[in-house]
Parts: structure tokens; C-alpha cells; sequence
């Protein structure tokens, strides 16, 4: 079990101002940390790369894709674009020395249709991000695919939707990921669908019922920890939560109040939480 902290808490585009809270983080006692890709390039990531093995700290990374990079367009120049788009984040994740990419880059973040997912959109999804695979086995990536809830998409809410989308997808580099936030809204509890999942999972996100310090709200810890362990899973559990430092992320993630006193009491209680919780 290795133990990261999303950067979306500080930023959404990490570069050489944030070292010193690198640095920080692995003091603190993290294995790694889940560095946002909704910017940049080989070179800047190279730099970002040689720090984080200066500092011995591993990554994961996290992307999204929106309205025009869609991989369930109706459009095959959106669905072309949402692959580029992706094959683009697989690469920069492989620069970072990175071993999964996380996200809810399935669909396009807040946007809906009305209606549940239709065949035709899943169809669509399958195609996008089988080819996408190909390219991740190629750059040594694992794709972890995550479900939100069903106020952020409408085409993957759920752990069993999940599951069927990385059978369907049917590629040993596509897999799908699980985030605690997201189950306390849409599962009956945390430990069905982790079982449900089986090995389709390679990434696990902690995150609060209202994105703060993990450990201090309604997220049935025990159950989500004891089911974790049974499974075998043995990879990352990274601390995604959110702050109003960044005001497009905020707003996006309906952050309208502090959730917390200041960054390090989630990083530092997060930490602490997790170490407990599971050698519990």
C-alpha cells in the first residue's frame, strides 16, 4: 500500500513554485503525490519529473476531458479529439515517471444529456478508450477510469457501470478506479462495490463526504478500509480533496465554504488517518 495526496487541493498545473510543497509531502510521510494534467509538456513535466526523484516520491496523475474533447460525441471529430486529447495526458504521465492516470475522462464533466447513457454513447465511450489503451500499454500507463456521481455525469455513476465499461473495454491496460466520495453518494455502502469490482480496480481515491479532512464526516471508513484489505488490493490510496484556493475548481467541485482550517490539517490528519485505518 503506498499513500499519495492529490495536488488539486494547491493547483491545477504544477510547477517549479510548488517543489517546496513537494518537499513537504514527503516529509509528511507520502509515498507520492497525483499531479493534475489539464496543461503543459514533455519538457515542463521532464523538469517536474527530476524533482520528484530527487525527492523520492512517486505519481499518479488525474485528467478530465470536457464538451470538445468528448469520447462519446455523437461527433467523430469530438471523439477524435477526446482520443488526442487522452493519448496526451498517457504521455505526459509516462514523462512524470507516472504508473496510472486517474479520471473521469470516460465523458465530459458536467455535461448532460437528459437521459441516461445510450448504447450508441457506450458504443462510442468503448471505441475511444480502447484505442486509448493501446497507447497507455505502449507508454507502460495503467488507465483508471473513475465513476463520479450522478450530479458531476450521467454516463458513469456507479461501480457496476464501471465494471461493465472495463469488460466491455476488455484491455489489460484499462482498468477502473474507487473513490469513497463518490460511493457515499451513489452505492448503499462502501464494501459491495468494492467486492463487485474484483480486480477491475487499480486506484483508490479517500475523500470525505464533503471533500475535507479524511476521517471527520459521514464516509463509512471501516466498511471502505476492511473491504479494501479483503479484496488484496495493495496500491494507491490518494487524498483527494478540495479547497476554494483555486476558484475554477471550486466552482466545479461546489466548493462554497472553507472545509477546513488550512491545506495541512488534510494532508497531515489524512495521513495519519490512513495509516490507522489500515494497519487497524
Amino acid at each position: 500500500m503506498k499513500i499519495g495526496m492529490n495536488l488539486l487541493l494547491w493547483t491545477a498545473y504544477v510547477t517549479e513554485a510548488h517543489f517546496p510543497l513537494l518537499a513537504s509531502l514527503k516529509k509528511a510521510g507520502y509515498d507520492g503525490v497525483e499531479l493534475p494534467l489539464f496543461d503543459g509538456d514533455a519538457a515542463h513535466y521532464k523538469k517536474v519529473r527530476k524533482e520528484l526523484d530527487n525527492l523520492g516520491l512517486g505519481a499518479t496523475t488525474v485528467t478530465v476531458v470536457n464538451a470538445d474533447t468528448n469520447p462519446i460525441d455523437p461527433n467523430p471529430s469530438v471523439r477524435a479529439k477526446a482520443l488526442d486529447r487522452i493519448k496526451w495526458a498517457i504521455d505526459m504521465t509516462h514523462e512524470l515517471g507516472g504508473t496510472a492516470l486517474a479520471g473521469p475522462y470516460h465523458s465530459a464533466i458536467g455535461v448532460f444529456s437528459g437521459n441516461p447513457p445510450t448504447e450508441q454513447e457506450k458504443a462510442h465511450g468503448i471505441e475511444v478508450l480502447r484505442k486509448a489503451a493501446d497507447h497507455a500499454q505502449q507508454a507502460k500507463v495503467t488507465m483508471t477510469i473513475e465513476y463520479l456521481n450522478r450530479f458531476e455525469c450521467y454516463f458513469l455513476t456507479t461501480a457496476a457501470q464501471a465494471a461493465e465499461l472495463v469488460d466491455a473495454v476488455n484491455h489489460p491496460s484499462f482498468k477502473c478506479m474507487y473513490d469513497t466520495f463518490h460511493a457515499h453518494i451513489e452505492e448503499k455502502n462502501q464494501s459491495s462495490p468494492i467486492a463487485a469490482l474484483g480486480n477491475r480496480f487499480a486506484h483508490v481515491h479517500i475523500s470525505e463526504n464533503d471533500r475535507g479532512v479524511p476521517g471527520t464526516g459521514q464516509v463509512h471508513w471501516d466498511e471502505a478500509f476492511t473491504a479494501l484489505k479483503k479484496s488484496g488490493y495493495d496500491g494507491w490510496l490518494t487524498i483527494e480533496a478540495f479547497g476554494r484556493a483555486l476558484p475554477d475548481i471550486a466552482a466545479a467541485t461546489k466548493v462554497w465554504r472553507d472545509l477546513f482550517a488550512q491545506p495541512e490539517d488534510v494532508y497531515l490528519q489524512g495521513i495519519d488517518f490512513i495509516k490507522k485505518k489500515w494497519n487497524s
